[in-house]
């Protein structure tokens, strides 16, 4: 008679390490040999939120750390899925697949948080699931009783059928387990953010959301109305550490920052975009240094960050030129000649145009005792209130190097200069 799947999922679990958050977290002999391969040490060379520590002095926790927490709550959450049903559809290979994915889902991710998520490159999943395929990994998640390709498949999804089979179901199921609104991702760097800050915005009741979720074969989970209030804590939790942590607007310089030092030297083709794959947060520095020498680079390094001249909601109407990168670059020229026609020596250089990267705010939840989805249930966050959540974050902020900043106070024609 073969082990049941929560069996199975808890066996042979003998090699401990300790988390600050979540106490003793188990691994197999084979899943600790993931953590000690050399994709996995690049992690432990990489702050979770890059240039945070620049006003949050305690962040300095790295991707490493955020990945062994969501292995643990994957696991936890897979093992009280089983036991209300989901082990009829999950099979042994299927299971470890997915606790593999959970450890391994940001091997691809780029150093310095988001600052080369706008940028013509690979996504950060696509890496990881090549990664994945690739030796010594493949060979160590295979020893894991995991199968490489349908772990890499889950992380990267536009890894598709041909090569998982018959799998496709469960394939679609774990993607839905790891990415959603109450994904152990999530879960995971909301409290870890807040702990490394010091700040309590981003704590969630980890223990009953796991306790009351439902497994569903094709939405992954399905809550009951007793989770609304956790949903609408996460959904307010993420838009406070996006206000006050994620761009703030010292985090949102520094990015920026490194962010037009990479552009500029793609521009002039000083470095290919393929360089930038499989860095750490010092490799990337040593590359840009090394091939630019750019003093914006060495100015974000130090700490020496551009001061905020102004800072304009974000209008659909009026500003969605600047999403592209390329735009934002001519519009950067156009404000340093207007600048210059005023006495102001300021070249495109000295300022940087920035707006954020697309976020959103996940409800695809089914509330099964309402018999609608959460954004119809009795929630007091709508669509219409989380869309103000995106309003009010996506503020464009024009940043100059901080000695030009005396001179332009003293204008009077400021506000029509800094127009975008």
């Amino acid at each position: 008679m073969e082990m049941p799947i929560q069996l199975f999922l808890t066996k042979n679990l003998t090699c401990p390490i300790r988390d600050c958050l979540w106490g003793h977290v188990y691994f197999t002999p084979e899943l600790a040999e993931l953590i000690d391969s050399e994709p996995f040490n690049k992690l432990k060379r990489i702050f979770q939120l890059g240039p945070v520590f620049r006003v949050y002095p305690g962040a300095t926790h790295t991707r490493a750390s955020h990945s062994i927490g969501v292995y643990f709550l994957g696991r936890r959450l897979l093992l009280n899925l089983a036991e209300r049903g989901a082990a009829a559809w999950i099979s042994r290979e299927g299971a470890m697949s997915f606790i593999n994915a959970c450890l391994l889902h940001d091997l691809g991710h780029f150093p310095y948080t988001h600052s080369l998520k706008e940028l013509p490159l690979r996504s950060h999943e696509s890496l990881t699931g090549e990664i994945i395929l690739t030796e010594p990994l493949k060979s160590l998640v295979g020893r894991t009783g995991a199968d490489p390709y349908l772990t890499a498949a889950i992380v990267d999804k536009y890894l598709e059928s041909s090569e998982t089979g018959n799998k496709n179901t469960e394939l679609q199921f774990y993607r839905k387990l790891l990415s959603g609104c109450l994904d152990p991702d999530k879960l995971d760097y909301l409290n870890r953010d807040a702990w490394f800050c010091g700040v309590p915005y981003g704590i969630q009741d980890v223990d009953f959301i796991l306790s009351k979720l439902s497994p569903d074969k094709t939405r992954g989970v399905n809550i009951d109305s007793k989770l609304i209030p956790n949903v609408e804590a996460l959904l307010f939790s993420k838009y406070l550490m996006y206000r006050t942590v994620y761009w703030h607007r010292q985090v949102r310089s520094a990015t920026s920052m490194v962010k037009k030092t990479i552009i500029n030297a793609l521009e002039k083709c000083l470095i290919s975009g393929e360089e930038l794959y499989g860095l750490d947060d010092q490799g990337l520095f040593d590359l840009l240094w090394r091939k630019t020498g750019d003093p914006l680079l060495e100015a974000a390094w130090k700490g020496k960050l551009y001061s905020a001249a102004a800072e304009i909601s974000y209008s659909e109407k009026e500003h969605a030129y600047l999403k592209d990168i390329n735009n934002r670059s001519r519009h950067e020229e156009l404000l340093a000649q207007r600048f210059q026609a005023m006495g102001i020596p300021l070249n495109s250089d000295d300022l940087i145009i920035d707006v954020p990267e697309p976020v959103s705010f996940e409800t695809g939840l089914f509330v099964v005792d309402e018999n609608c989805s959460f954004s119809n249930s009795s929630s007091a966050l709508k669509p219409e209130t989380l869309s103000s959540f995106v309003k009010t974050l996506y503020t464009i902020r024009i940043f100059i190097r901080p000695d030009f900043c005396e001179k332009i106070e003293t204008l009077s024609e400021k506000s029509a200069i800094l127009k975008v």
